[in-house]
Formats: C-alpha cells, structure tokens, sequence
C-alpha cells in the first residue's frame, strides 16, 4: 500500500498483482489506449515521456477481463477497438489540439460504458470541455502525459452506481482525487511510483481539486 486515508487507498505497483480493486463496485479508469503515446519533447524522442503499457490493448483487456461484469466507464481512442460496450460516451475537447495539426485533427477521446446501474439525470452522450481547464496546464501542473481534468471524472463518477470507484491506472489520480471530492471511497492501483507520489500530494492537500464541466 503507498497511500491511504479515510476515503482513498492507493497501491503502487501492476494492477493484474495488486488485485484489492477488484473488490471495488464501479471501474472508472483510463487505460493505455494502444497507440505507443508518448509526450513530445524538445530534447528530442529519448527526453518524450511515454505511457507504459502503452504499446497495445494487452494492459486494457486483461484488467478488462479481470473486472468481469461489473459496470465500467472506460477511455479509450477510435483509432483502437473497443471493448465490448453498451454505450460510448464522446469527450469533445475542444479545439485545443489545433496548433501544430493537420487540417482535421483528433479533438476527442471515447469513454466505453459497460454494465448497469448508473444514477443520475439524463443527458446527451457527448460531454463538452467549454473552457475546462486541459491539455498543457495540466501537463504541466501533474507531469503526466495524459491527465484527465478533475471535473470531467467528477462527472463520470456522479453516474455510478453506489459502492466502491476502482481505478487500476490512477496515472495523475483524478478518478480518485474525483472520487474523493464527492464523499466517494476509492481504490487505484499505479505503475509508476512517480505518479503515485503526485497522486498522494493531490490527495494530501486539504484544498479540493475543483473544476467546471459542462
């Protein structure tokens, strides 16, 4: 165990070894989409920061099969095959990848939702970033490549049914900083120790991480 308090337990290490979240009620994570991302750097490819796991769906599937039945919202890309799923939720970024693009560029991410149970209003399945807070500040604020605004998870957590969030890629920590944020307990599960010491110095502050979504 690396980190735990009255809401949140974060173990550091592989999610198929450190299987406590599989305990869990509702799988809210963002996996290694398949697409060997890495995070450019001036100092050339060797200085990128990559994703791990990230050279294929193996990491994905195999938590994915772990989990079993039980209702799931997970990332994922297009240019990937999806899990089976009952609905695909379209997380519109936005026009913050332009510069630097071809004419049409990629400015959204899929999330899988699979299973029953989920609470909440009825709405569109197209969720708006409309001036969220994204991209580089918030590379730059966590240091991980991929992070997920806080509001965003907020939302996505707000749907699950009642019980446990698992995350077995806590990457920057903001399904449980999310999770946290709402009253909910949560159990993550990370690779990298890096990230789980950013994912503890979120957890630690006694500020809520709080960020607006539409």
């Amino acid at each position: 165990m690396y980190y735990q308090d009255n809401l949140v337990t974060l173990y550091h290490g592989d999610c198929l070894t450190e299987t406590a979240w599989l305990g869990a009620d509702t799988l809210v994570t963002d996996p290694p989409y398949g697409m060997g991302y890495y995070l450019h750097s001036r100092a050339g490819k060797n200085s990128a920061v990559e994703v791990a796991g990230d050279h294929d769906t193996t990491a994905r599937d195999s938590a994915l099969a772990a989990w079993g039945k039980k209702p799931a919202l997970v990332f994922g890309s297009w240019r990937n095959e999806k899990p089976k799923c009952d609905q695909v939720i379209i997380w519109d970024k936005g026009d913050e990848a332009a510069l630097g693009h071809p004419t049409f560029f990629s400015a959204f991410e899929e999330i899988y939702v699979i299973g029953k149970g989920w609470n909440g209003p009825r709405r569109a399945n197209v969720i708006r970033a409309n001036g969220l807070a994204r991209g580089g500040a918030e590379r730059k604020a966590y240091g991980h490549p991929t992070p997920k605004p806080t509001g965003l998870m907020e939302l996505l957590v707000s749907y699950a049914p009642d019980g446990v969030i698992a995350d077995p890629f806590a990457g920057s920590g903001a399904t449980l900083v999310a999770a946290r944020n709402l009253g909910r307990k949560a159990i993550g599960v990370e690779l990298e120790e890096r990230y789980c010491e950013l994912i503890a110095k979120r957890l630690s502050q006694q500020a809520f991480d709080l960020e607006g979504i539409a």
